[in-house]
């Protein structure tokens, strides 16, 4: 049985999708971009810009499955530039903290709405 996490403090599915979804104890989150979930507008800024934004609606999610970022155990990064790579996890570092989940990035030639970077991720409670 799975349950739909779903919260306003990060934006809407802008498609057939869920934010997230939690089966048993592993909740799979849906790609996250730089969104401001009051407007639905991407975020205005640099690249640093995006990446927080993402990271705060990740972490919006991850509170809403009754998580926390440091739950998660896997996180996918999506850029359409990777000489961006090193900025991307200079913000990450702001938000995690060892010993860091898995994680792959991926260089990828466009995103939804033209934005930068994406992710993903997965969350396993207790």
């Amino acid at each position: 049985m799975s349950e739909i996490i779903q919260t306003d403090k990060a934006p809407a599915a802008i498609g057939p999708y869920s934010q997230a979804v939690r089966a048993g104890n592993t909740v799979y989150f849906s790609g996250q971009i730089p969104l401001v979930p009051a407007t639905g507008e991407v975020v205005e800024g640099g690249i640093e810009a995006q990446a927080r934004q993402v990271f705060d609606n990740l972490k919006a999610v991850a509170e809403a499955a009754g998580g926390s970022l440091d739950r998660i155990v896997r996180l996918g990064l999506y850029l359409t530039d990777l000489s961006q790579f090193a900025t991307v996890n200079a913000v990450m570092q702001e938000y995690f903290s060892a010993p860091y989940p898995a994680r792959s990035t991926i260089g990828v030639a466009a995103l939804p709405k033209g934005v930068a970077f994406e992710a993903d991720a997965v969350m396993v409670l207790d």
